[in-house]
């Protein structure tokens, strides 16, 4: 089988590189280790007398990686607008930050619809698309438009939430029908899953039959595939990184004193002030860890267009400013602040430096720094993970110390407990982790997806046709007359 995966950014699989996202970290190995092509948007936009879409196409181990842009008309409303200010903060139960336009949402639409037609190019026989998150939530339905009847499936990244949240998004009954065009969608929790289903069975009224929802498209089978990672790449990245400049300057900094370090995207959803403002009630309750335990914490800026990642930056850093200012001496900083992105080699060797992983996010889809951070410790000397219970990796690293993140004190104690852990203790946590993560690899998740989306193809049962009379097919006709972008 061909595989096309699909998403709306592509990473470059080089191990020297910042990566942002635990999405570029997943799919790399997808790529480079199965022959499949990578497809999405180059960064770029354009304007609508460029028939060739495509920017560039290279190769990636046995596979590719294939970037185009998208149409400048579009892509703000369709990135900025309702991906990330109306589906992003209800994906992650945030109802009270969706922003979003009509205008937004008829963006949405038309990138997912000018990404359908970019796709039939790699359209061979046998082929099957794996189409990633929330930015192509309706580009299955828009394939079928287009009369493709291969197999398409769909993997969410994100949690998805709770029914009356999801309500909450303009066009959620028309955008979740048009998710139903595909064979397969997977999540990353039973929790997701369930979610979803409550959502399709009493919204829609469709017959939900053991995972399988039955709709004008025919049957979508809906599944649980825990995104996992290459354990034992990182370990080798985490051996070899000793001597990477960062690393050392790191360990020769902290003067015997222990480590904690956080590693996110600068993101509402990861709580960055909750455990910000744990940290400093552990220093102010518990004055004995001052001097003896600081925090690096890594946040990568992203999505500065929209207003609430730049609230979010401003107070994030007022209160690191605060903290330093309150607790610190002349010749100590509690926190390391860094607003930039380290690549996969370089951050093994700061997990496996800290004593502590510090990964704490108010709502996770899975997040893979949870994995990484274990997957980077010493056999010999391991580090210990405080993790929230609200992060998909909660369900697999149950060695880890759960927290809640709203419980500021809780997530304090939590920390001096990791901080002053016995060695045997630590050991153990780590052993019946790192147990999990070997049983669960990338190339496993992967493997599953695709082996069930083959399955699903077969039980499908009925296929909407593409009718002259759609809406869709509408568009695709006028753009085939006039050799442009979509209207």
């Amino acid at each position: 089988m061909n595989l096309v995966v699909v998403s709306n950014r592509v990473a470059r699989g080089k191990p020297n590189e910042a990566m942002t996202g635990g999405l570029a970290a997943a799919l790399l190995p997808v790529v480079e280790h199965s022959g499949a092509i990578w497809v999405g948007s180059s960064g770029r936009v354009r304007d609508g007398h460029q028939k060739e879409p495509f920017a560039e196409i290279e190769a990636l181990g046995t596979g590719a990686l294939a970037t185009l842009d998208l149409p400048a008309a579009h892509y703000g409303g369709y990135y900025e607008g309702f991906a990330n200010s109306a589906l992003w903060p209800a994906l992650h139960s945030r109802s009270d930050l969706i922003r979003v336009s009509q205008g937004d949402y008829l963006s949405y639409r038309e990138v997912n619809a000018f990404m359908a037609r970019a796709l039939l190019r790699f359209r061979k026989e046998r082929t099957a698309f794996w189409v990633q998150d929330y930015h192509f939530l309706a580009l299955g339905a828009e394939l079928r438009d287009l009369g493709v009847e291969d197999p398409i499936g769909f993997f969410l990244h994100t949690p998805w939430p709770v029914p009356a949240v999801i309500q909450g998004v303009p066009h959620h009954r028309e955008l979740i029908e048009a998710m139903l065009g595909y064979d397969l969608i997977g999540f990353q929790t039973e929790e997701d899953c369930r979610n979803f289903l409550g959502y399709v069975g009493h919204e829609l009224g469709l017959t939900v039959d053991d995972g399988i929802v039955t709709s004008k498209h025919g049957r979508t089978r809906c599944q649980v595939f825990p995104i996992g990672i290459d354990a034992e790449k990182f370990a080798q990245y985490a051996a070899k990184s000793v001597s990477h400049p960062d690393v050392s300057r790191l360990r020769r900094s902290l003067n015997g004193e222990k480590l904690a370090i956080g590693v996110d995207r600068l993101d509402y959803s990861k709580g960055l002030v909750n455990r910000i403002s744990a940290f400093d009630r552990l220093w102010t309750e518990q004055p004995q860890f001052s001097r003896s335990i600081s925090l690096l914490q890594i946040a990568n800026p992203s999505r500065g267009g929209i207003e609430a990642y730049g609230n979010l930056q401003n107070e994030v850093a007022r209160l690191v400013t605060d903290v330093n200012g309150r607790h610190g001496e002349v010749d100590w900083t509690p926190i390391r602040y860094l607003n930039k992105g380290f690549s996969q080699a370089v951050l093994a060797g700061l997990y496996r430096t800290a004593q502590v992983g510090v990964v704490t996010p108010l709502h996770d889809g899975m997040n893979l720094v949870a994995k990484e951070y274990v997957a980077a410790q010493n056999p010999a000397d391991p580090g210990v993970l405080v993790l929230s219970k609200f992060a998909g990796a909660a369900n697999e690293l149950d060695t880890a110390l759960l927290v809640n993140p709203h419980d500021i004190d809780g997530m304090a104690r939590a920390i001096s407990i990791a901080a002053s852990m016995p060695l045997t203790e630590r050991k153990m946590r780590w052993e019946a982790m790192m147990k999990k993560l070997r049983g669960h690899t990338i190339q496993q998740w992967s493997a599953d997806f695709v082996a069930q989306l083959e399955r699903s193809r077969t039980e499908k049962s009925t296929v909407a046709p593409l009718t002259a009379q759609s809406p869709q097919a509408l568009r695709w006709l006028k753009s085939a007359i006039s050799g442009v972008r979509l209207m």
